[in-house]
């Protein structure tokens, strides 16, 4: 079984990814960066940042040992959205990036997401190499080569201002509630929102290392539709643990997706001009309704696998500068090549405000078809693609539907589960198909 997901490397902190691992896969990365070309003729340098898990304390310490003894300078960011870290290596010039944090998923949970030159993920042949190479023997630095530990100190001021520097509109007169996730948000999202003229009034923004994604942020909406409500806020936003994506809440309490977002983009940037070659990316995952909202508009899109890296893959292949996830997973590489939740919130905020439209009236160009996801755990999700019981279900239920709607049953690359998904135009046709299929995964499964 690979080692590397669709997003790094994940599992049970100390169990699945130990202390051991981490050091080997730092030094594995180091080796395979540099036999690239990476670090010819210079002294390499890394950024490392971590999300607010309790389990990143020692796993960052095993990174940054493992760098520093392949001869890499490492310089510590601290807790910084995963953006960020994409962001500084860019910015700093550095050679690689790491990322301790498993995202939106639990707390016990931890993942090494590693970042090339420039701050792109690395591709996948590349985390092959490094997963080939793990506990290789090796020629170990010494005396001046040995890599040394700087603390940047201004990393975060450095990532907001960038951040700012992307709003053209002041956000005066919006009132914003920010879900942080009690994640790595929680140190910059209300600072950034607040600045860029907004509002802000953040919530679950006080990490302790045992509460990130318990029971709010981008993956648990209920408080922040709430506090939204209640406080008649024009816009609520969640993020997950590292920051990396959004969903928002509009003012009436509407859950506005990541297709959603991606509409209201698209149909922005195509009535600027700014949309290249009136193509965006999205994935197997995007919703019916945003594939014919688009359609409407002249806007063609192009899907691909689930994982940002995927869409980021095809928009550099097409040269294209919009793409996403219903995840909320926003790619606009007219700012960035990673998928960043806090410049999507702004600029969402930026439309909201030039248009002098509430978020919901923006989101009502779109029409969502009913989906029903369900998350099958604990099962044998390699076992999936040799199922032949299945995949006459899936035939079966592909034809019961026709047009009016599609099926998806995919494993999990990030969580030890299998993903049920089934789009109809009603929605208890769309139940009643996702059920029997999930039951008939946990039985194939098991």
């Amino acid at each position: 079984m690979a080692l590397f997901g669709t997003d790094g490397v994940r599992g049970v902190a100390n169990v699945d990814l130990t202390a051991e691992l981490a050091v080997d896969l730092a030094i594995a990365a180091a080796h395979v960066l540099g036999e690239i070309g990476v670090f010819v003729g210079h002294r390499p340098k890394a950024i490392v940042g971590q999300d607010s898990r309790a389990s990143c304390d020692f796993l960052e310490a095993a990174v940054v040992a493992g760098l520093t003894s392949a001869g890499v300078d490492v310089y510590r960011v601290g807790v910084l959205p995963t953006p960020a870290v994409a962001f500084l290596v860019n910015e700093s010039g550095a050679d690689l990036g790491v990322m301790i944090s498993a995202s939106h998923n639990p707390m016990p949970d931890n993942g090494i997401k590693f970042f090339a030159k420039g701050g792109d993920k690395l591709a996948d042949s590349v985390e092959a190499q490094i997963e080939a190479r793990l506990g290789e023997p090796w020629d170990r630095p010494v005396g001046l080569n040995v890599g040394r530990i700087i603390e940047d100190s201004g990393a975060k001021d450095r990532y907001i201002s960038y951040l700012l520097a992307t709003v053209k509109s002041k956000l005066t007169g919006l009132k914003v509630v920010v879900d942080c996730a009690n994640g790595a948000a929680s140190y910059v999202a209300p600072i950034a929102y607040e600045k860029a003229g907004a509002s802000t009034v953040a919530i679950s923004a006080s990490p302790t290392g045992w509460n990130i994604n318990d029971n709010c942020g981008s993956t648990h909406l209920d408080n922040l539709i709430k506090q939204v409500v209640s406080s008649g806020s024009d816009i609520g936003i969640a993020h997950d643990g590292d920051a990396d994506r959004c969903l928002l809440v509009a003012k009436n309490g509407k859950v506005i997706d990541g297709d959603l977002i991606l509409n209201i983009l698209a149909r922005e940037w195509l009535a600027q001009g700014k949309l290249n070659k009136n193509t965006v990316v999205g994935t197997v995952m995007s919703n019916l309704g945003f594939i014919k909202s688009m359609e409407s508009t002249g806007i063609s899109v192009l899907k691909t696998a689930v994982g940002d890296r995927y869409v980021l893959e095809k928009m550099l292949e097409q040269d294209l500068n919009l793409g996403g996830e219903q995840s909320g997973h926003i790619i606009m590489r007219d700012f960035s090549n990673t998928g960043d939740g806090l410049l999507t919130a702004l600029q969402i905020m930026q439309v909201m405000v030039n248009s002098q439209k509430s978020l919901s009236d923006l989101a009502s160009s779109m029409s969502q078809y009913p989906q029903i996801l369900i998350n099958v755990k604990d099962v044998k999700k390699d076992k999936l693609e040799t199922s032949e019981k299945i995949k006459s279900a899936i035939l079966t239920a592909e034809q019961q539907l026709a047009e009016k709607g599609r099926v998806l049953v995919r494993a999990s690359g990030t969580e030890a589960l299998v993903r049920v998904m089934v789009e109809a135009n009603e929605l208890e046709l769309a139940q009643k198909i996702a059920d029997s299929l999930a039951q008939l995964v946990r039985l194939e499964l098991k």
